[in-house]
């Protein structure tokens, strides 16, 4: 009898167990939000033309067309990417991703994403919900048709408002909110922000993905051939959700437009259409600001102008993948009047951004997508709805413009509001933004040329025409940061006493030298007053930085010791934190050399690498260039055998010519290819070589060009 009772109860608690495993591994899908059919109200369909590197020319006859056109074409080349994307809208990106995705929903949530775009997708412009709808018809299209490839259940199909969550939980790290967010989850209380000085932080390496990017516009007067001149070269990472995807769009209604997109955008952020290009660089103003809340005893009131009032709260579920399982994890968000709140063990805290609440972006993206003039395009800019980073600016006019774009808050004068605020005084939450018109802004400066290397805004256009930073009031918090690449940039360019040609500019934009000031200065200088008598090894590493001649060109026997010395410094440079110790560095990047290499003069391009693939299908290639060049090798992964795996760097390069009585045209290139995530596409690393020898592939841009170099071509409908 007792045999038996055991036998059944152990069968008991198998059964239990197992459907406690099905529970765990089935929940997440059907609990999912925002699933429903997607409205479809009209038929879609789009010509795909590809050319020789895969690269889609999209055309449609209307933008609606074009729309559900590039939501395809960019699913057959990376779809895997996409997916991460749209769950990332969705707030599902933890069972995909385990731990690190349930961040990114955490802050889905503690954002309102969601709330945001249900709230105000339907006031956007009918072309433009035309246009997010059809993009999103594309993709489930394609999931449709492939269900193999995907990854989450239920997770297809969406809708124009889950494309629109993404804009709202997205753009506020292209200026820094991880700088606040990040600390207060961690039970921390944010850094002091030091205000517009030198030291204002940057994001760092693991906290950032849209540290970098040069800029550059040569005017008609300037080129020596009368060629208006832009040069796009964004620094991003090279695979991933804000990787750039590069297509050209056509439709019948007159959208036209070549350039680079996000995955889980339904158009280009940056290139050019026939009339007009620009580009972007990240900056980083002072747009948020930090409350410390006073909370009664039950923690769910906070003191506002002597009342309490309630804290608003929801409770959520985070998916957490783990293993085969996904868990869930509840936990609550909080929002005042001040907007979101984080509490934690150093008390409540509130913050508000610019750009809160918004995704007027939606249309202000599309807008100057179409613009055929300067006026067109900047009374778009001047909206202020897209909330943050540089556009350097250049048209067929012959025009050329630098806008330090930011949505800052209108602040009073008087408060610490580089420090945290104290949430009990209703006169601190700021409800509009600074004119346009104050923000730092050039046209056609009497130099000829722009430029930006995410450095202020007071050194863009040569000593003669550079702004005053005493242009701008200390409250907007606009950064006086000089980055070496910035530093360098200028040094180049204000030397150029005549015309600056293509030949030319292409030497600043690839150059990949250091300039010795700064933190560079300061490392340098550190190392060669160390007294290394007594290490052989470490007095010849200093002798090779003492030879160094400041380049990361491949010439000379102490460039790879000195891009693995500079590296750190660079980050705390950046983040406004003391630099390490000179001998410290000096002991890493020897370590790392003689352990890998078993020498100190290792050659650079043996050290830095582009790799992509795997097996047979990998491709390794020598790279030059440092975290803080022109040419830009920004981040890297080590990987076994010592050597430095770029994944941050120059990314996408177009340079863009208008010239008089011509049509425009345009050249390009990637790190990779089309086919990121594609490992069996002729297109997964056919870029690779072009982009190490530092040039450019024809934009086939006109539609003549397309059909002439047509690899592919076909006809997608939607069904």
């Amino acid at each position: 009898m007792i045999r038996k009772m055991s036998s059944r109860l152990g069968l008991a608690l198998i059964f239990i167990l197992v459907l406690a495993f099905v529970a765990l591994a089935t929940w997440e899908p059907f609990m999912a939000q925002g699933a429903n059919s997607a409205s479809q109200t009209r038929e879609y369909s789009a010509e795909i033309i590809r050319d020789d590197y895969g690269v889609p020319h999209i055309y449609g006859e209307t933008d609606a067309d074009a729309a559900f056109g590039i939501a395809i074409a960019h699913a057959e080349d990376d779809f895997s990417t996409l997916q991460d994307v749209i769950a990332m809208s969705r707030g599902r990106y933890g069972a995909i991703a385990g731990e690190a995705g349930a961040t990114f929903d955490y802050v889905y949530h503690l954002l309102g994403a969601r709330q945001t775009a249900e709230r105000d997708y339907g006031s956007l412009p009918a072309d433009t919900r035309a246009v997010i709808d059809a993009y999103a018809v594309g993709l489930n299209q394609y999931a449709r048709e492939n269900p193999d490839e995907i990854k989450l259940d239920n997770l297809f199909p969406v809708e124009g408002e889950d494309i629109a969550a993404g804009f709202a939980l997205r753009q506020p790290f292209f200026f820094g909110l991880n700088r606040v967010v990040g600390p207060l989850a961690r039970d921390e209380v944010p850094s002091a922000d030091p205000g517009p000085g030198l030291n204002t932080p940057l994001p760092t390496e693991e906290e950032s993905e849209t540290l970098g990017s040069n800029a550059f516009a040569i005017s008609p007067e300037r080129s020596g051939d009368g060629v208006t001149r832009l040069v796009s070269n964004s620094h991003q990472p090279l695979r991933g959700g804000v990787a750039w995807y590069e297509l050209v769009v056509e439709s019948g209604e007159g959208w036209h437009f070549a350039g680079a997109t996000f995955p889980g955008s339904p158009y280009p952020f940056l290139g050019h259409n026939r009339h007009l290009g620009w580009t972007n660089t990240v900056n980083m103003p002072d747009m948020i600001d930090v409350y410390k809340l006073e909370l009664d005893e039950s923690g769910t009131r906070y003191l506002l102008d002597g009342e309490w009032h309630d804290l608003e709260t929801s409770s959520i579920t985070l998916p957490v993948k783990f293993g085969p399982v996904i868990l869930p994890i509840w936990r609550d968000v909080y929002r005042s009047a001040h907007g979101p709140v984080i509490i934690n063990q150093e008390g409540a805290f509130a913050f508000r951004y610019g750009g809160m609440d918004s995704i007027a972006q939606l249309d202000a993206y599309y807008r100057i997508n179409k613009a055929t003039t300067w006026e067109e395009w900047r009374d778009q800019i001047a909206r202020l709805d897209i909330p943050s980073t540089n556009f350097i600016y250049a048209d067929e006019a012959g025009n050329i413009a630098y806008i330090y774009n930011a949505a800052i808050p209108q602040r009073q004068a008087g408060p610490d509001w580089c420090n945290i605020l104290p949430g009990t005084d209703s006169s601190l939450i700021w409800q509009s933004l600074v004119d346009f018109e104050a923000l730092p802004q050039y046209l056609n400066p009497r130099s000829g040329y722009l430029f930006n290397a995410n450095n202020n805004p007071f050194v863009a256009a040569g000593p003669e025409s550079n702004l005053s930073p005493d242009s701008v009031s200390p409250e907007m918090g606009v950064e006086l940061k000089m980055t070496n690449r910035a530093a360098r940039a200028s040094a180049l360019l204000s030397a150029i006493e005549g015309p600056i040609g293509r030949e030319l500019l292409e030497q600043v934009k690839y150059d990949t030298g250091y300039e010795r000031n700064g933190y560079v200065g300061e490392v340098l200088d550190g190392i060669a007053a160390l007294d290394l008598s007594g290490d052989p090894n470490l007095a010849e590493a200093q002798r090779l930085m003492g030879e160094w001649d400041l380049k990361a060109d491949d010439q000379g026997t102490g460039d790879a010791l000195a891009i693995l010395v500079l590296r750190r410094p660079m980050s705390e440079s950046y983040n406004g934190r003391d630099l390490p110790d000179p001998r410290e560095l000096l002991q890493d990047a020897s370590n790392h050399l003689m352990e890998h290499f078993g020498r100190l003069d290792v050659p650079l391009s043996d050290l830095l690498r582009l790799r992509q693939g795997e097996g047979e299908k990998r491709v390794d290639l020598p790279l030059i260039g440092g975290s803080d060049t022109l040419r830009a090798a920004t981040f890297w992964d080590v990987e076994e055998d010592g050597r430095l795996s770029l994944v941050h760097g120059d990314s996408f390069i177009q340079f863009v010519e208008w010239e008089p009585g011509s049509p425009v045209r345009s050249q390009s290139v990637q790190p990779f290819g089309s086919a990121t995530t594609r490992p069996y596409s002729p297109h997964h690393t056919d870029q690779m070589q072009l982009y190490v020898d530092g040039k450019l592939k024809p934009v086939n841009f006109w539609r003549k060009d397309a059909l002439t170099n047509a690899k592919r071509r076909y006809v997608v409908e939607s069904n």
